[in-house]
C-alpha cells in the first residue's frame, strides 16, 4: 500500500462530492422551476410517479439499471461512477428535506432559477469530473452504445435522450419549455464550465480496476 498514492486519491474525494451535490442542486431546481425537466429528470419522476420511492431513490435505481447496461456493453466504472449513482440521489433527498427551495411565484424567476440550475449543473460536471475518477453511469451508457454500435457520440447521445424523454412523458413526467431549454443550454454550460477550468474532456478516467491498482501500489498512475 502507497501512502502518498492514498493521500493523492483522498486529496480528490472533496471536489468529486461537492460536485456530486451541486449536481442534486442543480436538479431539485431544475424540478421546482416548474416548466420542465431534462430528458432523464423527466424519466426519473415519471417513474417515481408510479412506485413507492422518492426521487433521488428513483434516481439512483435508474443510475444501477443504467450502470449495469453500460457495464455490460464494456464500460468500466470508476469510484467517481459508483459515488455518482448513490450520492447524487441521497443528496436530492437531502436537499428537498431541507425545504429550502420553492417553485417562485412569479414566472420570470421560474426562468431564473431554471437558468441558474442549468449553470450550476454545469460546474457541478466540471467539478465531479477534473478528479478523473469516472464518469457518471448514464455517460457510461453512451461510451458503451458508441462503442458497440461504431457511431458518433452525437447521434447515441440524442437517441439516448429522445428515448428516455419519451418513455418519461408517457409515464407523466414533466416536460415543457424547460425540457427544451435544458437540452439546448446544458452542453454549452458545461462547456464554459470545463473551458474556465481547463478541463480537457478528452482527458482519461480511472477504472476500479486501475484505481485499485493504483492505492496498493501496483500500478502507475499520475494522480497528483
Amino acid at each position: 500500500m502507497s501512502i502518498n498514492n492514498w493521500v493523492a486519491f483522498l486529496g480528490r474525494v472533496p471536489s468529486l462530492l461537492l460536485g456530486l451535490f451541486l449536481f442534486a442542486a442543480g436538479m431539485v431546481m431544475n424540478l421546482y422551476s416548474g416548466l420542465g425537466m431534462s430528458p432523464w429528470g423527466v424519466l426519473t419522476i415519471g417513474i417515481e410517479r408510479h412506485i413507492p420511492l422518492t426521487f433521488g431513490q428513483t434516481s439512483q435505481m435508474i443510475g444501477l439499471v443504467v450502470l449495469t447496461i453500460g457495464w455490460a456493453l464494456g464500460f468500466a466504472p470508476g469510484f467517481g461512477t459508483i459515488a455518482n449513482m448513490i450520492f447524487i440521489g441521497a443528496f436530492i433527498d437531502l436537499i428537498m428535506a431541507w425545504g429550502l427551495l420553492r417553485t417562485p411565484m412569479s414566472l420570470i424567476d421560474q426562468y431564473v432559477m431554471l437558468l441558474f440550475s442549468i449553470v450550476v449543473i454545469g460546474v457541478a460536471s466540471y467539478l465531479y469530473l477534473r478528479v478523473r475518477l469516472g464518469a457518471g453511469p448514464r455517460d457510461g451508457l453512451m461510451i458503451g452504445l458508441v462503442t458497440k454500435f461504431d457511431r458518433p457520440v452525437s447521434t447515441i447521445r440524442g437517441v439516448i435522450e429522445l428515448t428516455v424523454l419519451i418513455i418519461g412523458y408517457l409515464l407523466g413526467g414533466p416536460v415543457g419549455i424547460g425540457t427544451v431549454l435544458t437540452a439546448l443550454l446544458l452542453g454549452v454550460s458545461v462547456q464554459i464550465a470545463f473551458r474556465i477550468g481547463r478541463y480537457d474532456r478528452k482527458t482519461p478516467h480511472i477504472n476500479l480496476l486501475e484505481l485499485y491498482r493504483y492505492l496498493t501500489g501496483e500500478g502507475n498512475l499520475n494522480l497528483v
